[in-house]
């Protein structure tokens, strides 16, 4: 789809250009923090999580310069969850984005830093942006938060996750873990698009729906990934969770099922947005992507 091929590459060279005038050069002191942090930013990420939020926006009629900030700011959350993701007590992988993560190239304490700097500076960003109302400002930085702690975010989710290695896991616990892990900042990147599109409620609610499944979708195809693909194809180190003995998709159900599960949240997932009356021609291709893509 051209359209969408075109977008994406759209997308993420305004993102990078918001996120290089943003995020303080290395030059700037304390340059080794700033090195790190440029270093993990500006690696070959998809910046899928930002697409997603402009292609909702543009869904609903937000013009770009309003979704812009709020986009970088989404993949600097993404970032620093990479980077702490990573670290030696937490994952303790060497490769990402298909180079050193930011511990092995920086240290462990730079890494934290960085980390922890992003966070900060993406919630900074959201709330100086002055092309947003206040309320608005004020419903993404909650959906932010909500996405990015706890109980429900990405924090609680990777406390979870470490919880489950090494032993069995039911169905229920592992969508929990994802749908918290990975599924909730999609989603939030989803609802700040909305949220700046001015969406009315039940529009809100289709796209909630979309997101969350959007969300299991591409955990799934991330679980089969790990399994099916290299190292080198997927910029990170593959087979990492069936050695950690993960809660994964395809370590429950296996391969086959996991591609079938994919296959049916695809079909729910594209009937939720027929509860959207506009054009929704992105975001049903963001679908496909994500059920096809192969890194």
């Amino acid at each position: 789809m051209q359209e969408l091929t075109t977008f994406l590459a759209d997308s993420a060279r305004l993102v990078e250009a918001e996120l290089d005038h943003t995020i303080p050069q290395e030059t700037v002191e304390p340059t080794r923090l700033h090195a790190a942090i440029r270093w993990s930013v500006f690696g070959s990420g998809k910046r899928f999580r930002p697409a997603l939020l402009l292609a909702v926006g543009r869904t609903f009629g937000a013009p770009e310069e309003k979704l812009i900030s709020t986009a970088a700011a989404i993949e600097m959350i993404h970032t620093y969850s990479l980077i702490h993701d990573d670290l030696p007590s937490m994952d303790d992988d060497d490769l990402r984005r298909g180079r050193e993560t930011c511990h092995k190239k920086f240290g462990e304490a730079t890494a934290i830093l960085a980390g922890d700097a992003l966070q900060t500076l993406a919630f900074k960003t959201i709330a100086d942006d002055k092309s947003l109302t206040h309320e608005m400002r004020i419903r993404i930085i909650s959906e932010m938060a909500g996405a990015s702690g706890t109980p429900v975010g990405m924090v609680a989710g990777q406390q979870l996750d470490l919880d489950a290695e090494g032993r069995s896991s039911e169905i229920n616990e592992i969508e929990i873990i994802h749908s918290r892990k990975t599924g909730a900042l999609i989603s939030a990147a989803a609802t700040a698009g909305a949220i700046i599109g001015e969406a009315n409620p039940a529009e809100h609610n289709a796209v909630t729906a979309y997101a969350s499944k959007l969300g299991m979708l591409f955990q799934i195809t991330d679980d089969i990934l790990d399994v099916t693909e290299t190292s080198e194809t997927l910029g990170k180190t593959a087979g990492k969770d069936a050695a950690a003995r993960k809660a994964t998709y395809p370590a429950h159900y296996g391969l086959a099922r996991s591609r079938d599960l994919a296959n049916e949240l695809y079909g729910s997932l594209i009937s939720d947005l027929e509860g959207i009356d506009r054009p929704t021609g992105l975001l049903i291709g963001i679908a496909d992507r994500i059920a096809n893509r192969q890194a």
